[in-house]
């Protein structure tokens, strides 16, 4: 463990939507072909720079989400990479319809940016709390679904997926995080990344999870589990050769993930497991409820999604496999 928090140790705290804000508008400096679309969020979603930088690629369409994915997927045909950017709830849930007819079943070069995700939009409460986003957009042919962990891994996150052809989802949040990925350290789309490599239980997590992952490694090898840490940043398409390794070789799983239990990461995992590897899986997740109005840590605390119940679950599933 004390390789990992050397390599791995907070450099800041910082939201994750200003890695996206900051990725943006590097995107726009290099790709003339990169424009951008908000639905009246312009301040939430940290796009003020490019929008101020570049006003002829930037549209301010209002509160019309589903038009915004129209012009979104309309503007591909011309050679544009569009962002559109708002609320995850928004992005998702609210134009559903749009996403899968006019983006992802005719294969559009969108990129849906989606910020105030899960539990940690805080105070907002239940109706922006949306927890099944991962679950609706993985279901989605030709949807590629990322969900970066920290800042930097955001930033790195926004700029890979200017490089990829193709609709994707980028999840990210609204609270100050820990920031530890290295600034540095590129983003592969689809390659699961290894923070602590151990021999008596796989944990994956997502999102803001990974941290707590992190911490929770440490606990567990107080108490002589040796846990493996992979962060699952990409959820489709699902790194399958890593996740099996990881399993092969600690016998069982954790899945740590800031969603629905339904239809998200733990979910996926799962089905892989169920098919290749029967194993013993613990999942972390939101269990089939609805959010509520609270500080972020608190609710995490309240939805039992915190560094201690990655703990018990870790124990769980090791003496299940015993």
């Amino acid at each position: 463990m004390e390789v990992v928090m050397r390599a791995f140790n907070i450099q800041d705290y910082k939201d994750t939507r200003s890695g996206f804000g900051a990725a943006l508008m590097e995107l726009g400096q290099k790709n003339e072909n990169v424009v951008a679309l908000c639905a009246d969020l312009t301040g939430s979603l940290k796009m003020g720079k490019f929008a101020s930088a570049f006003p002829d690629r930037f549209y301010q369409v209002g509160i019309a989400e589903a038009n915004m994915m129209g012009i979104a997927a309309g503007l591909t045909i011309g050679g544009k990479i569009p962002f559109t950017g708002t609320f995850a709830n928004f992005s998702t849930g609210r134009v559903y319809d749009q996403i899968r007819q006019s983006i992802a079943y005719s294969n559009k070069n969108v990129k849906i940016c989606a910020s105030h995700a899960g539990l940690t939009l805080g105070e907002d409460g239940a109706s922006h709390q949306i927890l099944e986003d991962i679950g609706l957009m993985k279901g989605l042919p030709n949807m590629t679904v990322i969900n970066p962990c920290d800042y930097n891994q955001t930033r790195a996150a926004t700029l890979a997926i200017a490089e990829h052809t193709g609709p994707v989802y980028l999840r990210f949040g609204r609270p100050k995080m820990p920031n530890f990925i290295p600034e540095d350290m590129p983003f592969d789309i689809g390659k699961a990344l290894t923070l602590k490599e151990g021999t008596d239980v796989s944990i994956f997590a997502t999102g803001h999870m990974v941290w707590k992952a992190i911490q929770a490694a440490k606990i567990l090898a107080e108490k002589n589990i040796d846990a493996e840490i992979i962060n699952i940043h990409t959820i489709k398409p699902l790194d399958d050769q890593k996740i099996l390794e990881s399993v092969f070789k600690t016998g069982c799983a954790v899945t740590a993930e800031e969603h629905e239990v339904n239809n998200g990461l733990g979910d996926s995992i799962a089905q892989l497991l169920v098919r290749k590897f029967p194993a013993p899986v613990e999942m972390i997740a939101v269990m089939d409820m609805f959010g509520q109005s609270g500080l972020p840590e608190e609710l995490l605390v309240q939805y039992k999604l915190d560094t201690p119940d990655i703990v018990d679950a870790a124990l769980k599933a090791v003496q299940r496999k015993s």
